[in-house]
């Protein structure tokens, strides 16, 4: 891996140790710069671009000013073990095949606004009460500026609970029962609308199912556009069966993963769902210790087109095992702005 540039190295960099995917934390001694670099904050975009409308209706599609492009990034070892206290000069990011300068980089526990998205499909009988646990676990690392909404689904969703405290979450959950088909698509359509809502400018959706897409109205070639379109980043436990008895049940797994690699999330797959709730604790962890990278493009887009960007780490050859993940990019404004209607 090329660093770029001559850079000293000092002795520390913190590893969030997962073993198992449980959350001790330690610290690894390794190699990175020493040069200080202060943090900049960052305040939270407000009015993200989102493509997305009630169901049944077209969506259309929100084209934003990105004068300022905002990164969250989770940077993970060999062993998806969350690394952490990296450096600006520990990235790069590339706006197609140009190369950016980092204006902005922050470590902050930002707050979040969160949906959580809980399938109440039948298959989900014998494992509601393991999504119950993994829900509070995630809940029990929020801060207390964090809001929460949640959506359940079956047959269809349905909105449970609008913005609130991750206590109401746990709550309504208590009284879920599982039964029905799996509306996937059409609930997380409904999670990206909700989050026209949010209060903060950093956004997350949780999804916990464990099935593919049976009976939604909306496709997944849509669905993947209003992902792209949305500054939301889409995390997904997928309990799947080793078995499939349906070939919607046997994509559901890539389908959680193409959905969630796009935005700088991940899509985790399980086939015990004993592992739900120590897993969902991770990614609430992962949530509170993203670095945030955010650059002005050198030559500002105002074509309304989907545009790459990627970020690399700049480190040790020793340390080529570390990965980053974040979004693959985002729509630029129009030159005259104006909404697209996306077909149906």
């Amino acid at each position: 891996m090329s660093v770029g540039r001559t850079a000293f190295f000092s002795p520390q960099v913190a590893l969030f140790l997962l073993s198992s995917l449980l959350l001790p934390a330690a610290v690894a001694q390794t190699a990175l710069d020493a040069a200080h670099m202060n943090d900049v904050h960052i305040t939270p975009r407000t009015g993200a671009a989102l493509a997305t409308a009630s169901l049944g209706a077209a969506a259309p599609l929100i084209r934003q000013s990105v004068d300022l492009v905002l990164v969250p990034v989770s940077v993970t070892d060999a062993m998806e073990r969350l690394v952490i206290g990296l450096r600006q000069e520990n990235f790069s990011v590339l706006d197609g095949k140009q190369a950016q300068q980092i204006k902005h980089f922050s470590r902050e526990d930002a707050p979040l606004s969160v949906g959580i998205i809980v399938d109440l499909s039948g298959s989900m009988k014998n494992k509601i009460d393991r999504a119950r646990e993994a829900v509070t676990q995630f809940c029990e690392e929020a801060n207390l500026q964090d809001e929460f909404f949640l959506i359940t689904f079956s047959n269809q969703p349905h909105l449970v609970t609008d913005f609130t405290r991750p206590e109401e979450i746990e709550q309504q959950l208590l009284f879920a029962r599982a039964g029905g088909q799996t509306a996937l698509l059409d609930a997380i359509y409904m999670g990206l609308r909700k989050m026209r809502e949010a209060k903060y400018g950093k956004k997350a959706l949780l999804i916990i199912s464990d099935g593919g897409d049976n009976h939604s109205r909306y496709g997944e070639g849509e669905l993947k556009a209003a992902v792209k379109e949305a500054d939301v980043m889409v995390y997904a436990i997928g309990t799947f069966d080793r078995y499939f008895s349906t070939e919607e049940e046997s994509l559901g797994p890539e389908l959680l993963s193409n959905l969630a690699e796009v935005t700088g999330g991940r899509a985790f797959v399980l086939e015990n769902p004993n592992a739900m709730p120590d897993l969902a604790r991770r990614i609430g962890t992962e949530l509170r210790t993203q670095y945030v990278l955010g650059y002005r493009p050198e030559q500002v887009p105002r074509d309304g087109k989907w545009h790459k960007i990627s970020v690399k780490l700049k480190l040790p050859k020793r340390l080529k095992s570390l990965r980053a993940h974040a979004r693959t990019g985002y729509y630029a404004a129009s030159a005259e702005p104006h909404d697209v209607t996306a077909s149906r």
